[in-house]
Order: structure tokens, then sequence, then C-alpha cells
């Protein structure tokens, strides 16, 4: 039976469910509460300069291909992709750097020269997070966190202690060179969680780093949204903006529509792309699947403190992606988990898109993106947001060797209270709930409303977890679910 469904919001999930669902025929209409679509991918532009203002690392290439496939198209279509050499830079230091390849052998080589034997420990690592990719990424992520009963497989059951170890202890295993395990460990803080708190299994982020590579789509990764809009286009979806919802109707248990900017609409199903917690205060009390001591009880995704910089002048001794390890990777994210604050000696990342993309800024002139991973829910005000930019930028300059702070032409932020205005985010995470062992599949917030009829959910707070590609993998779970179930 077709239905006339209403989306919130316009995010990675929500366009891929839209898609979805108009491929089925229902007639959808996407609702978003700022001026342009897109969620937390949106795009700034200011004096000639293009940041994105949220994600700007393209992963898993293969999550993107599957997605297009299912509408029988490429991302060839709609963007060009640009597969960065190197994919990254680490600084430990002043000159003290490692640079990552964009291919395995000799990512392989370079861990070699630092750690004699760890070459052959690597491709041995690699091959075992090969396998874990294939049976997560192909398989289990591509399942509705129903039952746990999903995750039970012949594969799994071949790796089931790899959940209850954790990657830290299986990189320390491995290698024993503090600058090599810092690398390894640095893709599981895409999942939002230490990594001695992510179960061993997720090392098939080592895979989707090493072994995919690091990719960048020409334009920015806003072209993504705006080729998912373009095709959610094709199938029938339509768009409207500046459409602030503040109101789920409910009658008989059931969701009849929405209140939007003050006015009711009304619809066969609902679906929410937006911040869960946030969508249930949009239900009465009673409608609530989950409580706020359940909410409080979670462990979330870091928060950012982010700068979007316009220099005058190209920056050297960068690459496009540039990591800053030169402190304490344990206190900093100490500060994010055990005891949540402001970090005394923050580590942070740098992006300069322009470095790849003439389109990112004016010619002769530098994009740089600079962000502070923070505990969600902290204190974030204009003053503390200007001394953590004084304290980067200081050691910025130091360990490039450069002086930049005078080519500084603009910078705007972004923290904690804009992820609350701007996407409702629950207080203030950038990347949703993190994946730790009681928050895998079936333990996480579910696609379906247990309380009210008609009413799903998709994105980083739900199945499979947070991230682009997981997202788009969300919305095609959840236009599934609505398929079979409702």
């Amino acid at each position: 039976m077709k239905k006339n469904i209403y989306i919130i919001g316009s995010g990675f999930s929500a366009l891929a469910a839209s898609c979805y669902l108009a491929q089925k025929g229902h007639q959808v209409t996407v609702f978003e509460k700022n001026a342009t679509i897109g969620g937390r991918a949106r795009q700034l532009k200011k004096n000639n300069f293009t940041f994105d203002i949220g994600p700007t690392w393209y992963w898993m290439p293969d999550v993107f291909e599957r997605f297009f496939e299912d509408f029988g198209k490429k991302p060839s279509d709609y963007y060009e992709l640009i597969k960065l050499s190197p994919a990254y830079k680490v600084y430990f230091g002043v000159n003290n750097f490692i640079t990552i390849a964009d291919n395995l052998p000799e990512i392989i080589k370079t861990f070699e020269s630092i750690e004699k034997g760890s070459g052959k420990v690597l491709e041995q690592f690699m091959t075992e997070a090969q396998s874990n990719y294939d049976i997560a990424i192909k398989d289990l992520v591509y399942r509705p966190g129903v039952s746990p009963l999903e995750l039970i497989t012949t594969q799994t059951a071949m790796k089931v202690g790899q959940f209850f170890s954790n990657i830290s202890k299986e990189v320390k295993k491995r290698f024993t060179n503090d600058k090599l395990i810092q690398i390894l460990e640095f893709p599981v803080l895409f999942l939002g969680a230490k990594p001695s708190d992510t179960p061993a299994f997720y090392s098939f982020m080592n895979f989707a780093d090493f072994g995919m590579g690091t990719w960048h789509p020409k334009n920015g990764m806003y072209s993504v949204i705006l080729a998912m809009e373009s095709l959610a286009k094709e199938l029938g979806v339509a768009f409207k903006t500046n459409a602030n919802v503040d109101k789920i109707l409910v009658k008989d248990q059931k969701a009849i529509g929405l209140r939007i900017n003050g006015k009711e609409e009304y619809c066969d199903l609902v679906l929410s792309g937006a911040d869960y917690h946030h969508t249930e205060t949009l239900l009465d009390v009673k409608d609530r699947a989950y409580s706020e001591s359940y909410w409080e009880k979670k462990t979330f995704a870091p928060s950012s403190l982010l700068f979007y910089v316009g220099f005058d002048k190209k920056i050297e001794n960068v690459e496009h992606h540039t990591l800053f390890f030169d402190v304490s990777f344990k206190d900093h994210a100490e500060a994010i988990y055990d005891n949540p604050g402001w970090p005394k000696e923050p580590l942070f990342y740098a992006s300069f898109p322009s470095k790849t993309d003439d389109s990112a800024a004016p010619s002769g002139n530098e994009a740089g993106i600079f962000l502070i991973p923070l505990a969600p829910g902290i204190e974030d005000t204009p003053e503390i947001r200007e001394t953590y930019f004084n304290i980067i930028m200081t050691r910025f300059e130091t360990i490039t060797e450069q002086k930049v702070k005078n080519n500084i032409i603009f910078k705007e932020s972004f923290c904690v209270n804009d992820f609350i205005k701007d996407y409702n985010s629950y207080k203030g995470n950038a990347y949703g709930m993190a994946n730790t062992l009681l928050q895998t599949a079936f333990l996480r917030p579910k696609l379906k409303s247990k309380k009210v009829k008609s009413l799903f959910f998709t994105g980083q707070l739900t199945v499979p977890g947070p991230g682009v590609p997981p997202s788009l993998i969300s919305g095609k779970l959840v236009a599934e679910l609505i398929e079979k179930q409702d």
C-alpha cells in the first residue's frame, strides 16, 4: 500500500531513506528546519572560500557505490572522486611526523622502517581487519537491529572473542611503537568511543583506512548531499526548507502528521532523521520509548570545536588531512569520556581541502578546517573558543615551522551550542551515540517506535551507528522495515 510519508531532517540517513521509499512508490516529503538541506553536512561559503561544515573524510567508497547501485546509478553520475595521495599526515612533534600513503604496500614499508618486524605484523593484522570488514560492512550492518540473533552467524561465531576484547588491547599486543599504536587506534575514533572501549571486531575500520584509502569528492562532501538530493528529486521526493517541526501528531497511538511552523499537516507515516532524543521530545511523555535517564546513561560520541579559516597564502608542511598527536592521547580521551571538561592540551585535526580542490579557496589562498574533539554538554562560550583557537594555532605554527596567524583573513567557529541550535543535537554531540559493546546493533535505540505506530527513526543514534557510510545504511534499513512492518 502506497503511503504519504513525512521525513523530519535532511541529513545523509534521511536522504537515503527518502530515495528508497520514493523508489517503492510512496509519496515522500522531507522537512528541514534550516535554510539548506544536508543536516550536519551543510556547507559554509564566505569570501569565495567553501568549507564543509561537518564531515570531511570520505571513507568506505564501496558503501556509496552500493547505495547508488540500488537505483541503477554510480557516484560518478553525480560527482568526481579524487583519491588522496598521501592519505593523511600525522604529527607527533616538530619535524616528527608519519605520512600515510595511499596504498597498503607502502604503508607496510613505513611501519617496517619505524619498528623492525612490524611490516609483516601489519600485513597479518590487515588480513584479519579485511575479514572483519567483509563480515561487518557487507553483511552485519545491513541488518535492522531488531534481534540479537542478527549477530549470530557462522562467521561471527568464529570471532566471538573479538567482541569481548578491545581495539587498544589487540593493537598493543602486536605493536610496541607508540606512534604506530596511535595511528592504528585513530580510525575507531570515528565510532565515537575510546579504543579501549571499542570491541576488537571493529578493526574493520583499519581496513577502511589502509585498505581502501581516503577520498575527496570534488567541491567537497556537500557534493554527495547534492547528489542524493538530485536522485531523490528524480524519484519524486519533495523538499521543504525553513520547515521547523515542533510536534509529532499522534491519535490512538498512531502518528498521523506533523506540526510544522505552527501549522498541522497530515500524513500516513512519520520518519525522523533528526536527533532521536529531540524527536521523542516532540511526542507527549506517554508516547516516548526512552526516558531522560536512559539517554543520560548512554555513551555519546564527542562534540567538536570547529574553526573554518581563510588564509591569504598557501600553508606549507601539511597535507589535505593532517592530524596533530603531539600531546597525550590518553589525557585528551579522559577529558572527553571519563572526566568531561575542556582538555588542557588538546589533540586536533586540520583539513586543507584547497590542497586538492581549487574550488575551496581563491587562487594563492588556503581554506583550513580545524577540529578539536570535546565532551558533549560542556560549557561553550566565545571566550573559551578564542582561547582554544590560540592554543592550537600557536602549536600549529611551532610544529609545522611557519607563521600563519597574521595571514588569517577570517575565521568562523562552530561548537556545542551550535550543534544544539542548528541540529537539536543531544548535549551538542557531533557524531551520535558511540559504538561500544553495550551500544551495538540490537542494543541501540530502535528504528521503529515501540509505543507509536507509523513512527520510525533513522540516523546516528540508531543502527548501525555513527559516520556517513553507516548513515546511508541506516536510511536503507528503515525503508526496508517500513516496507515489511507497517
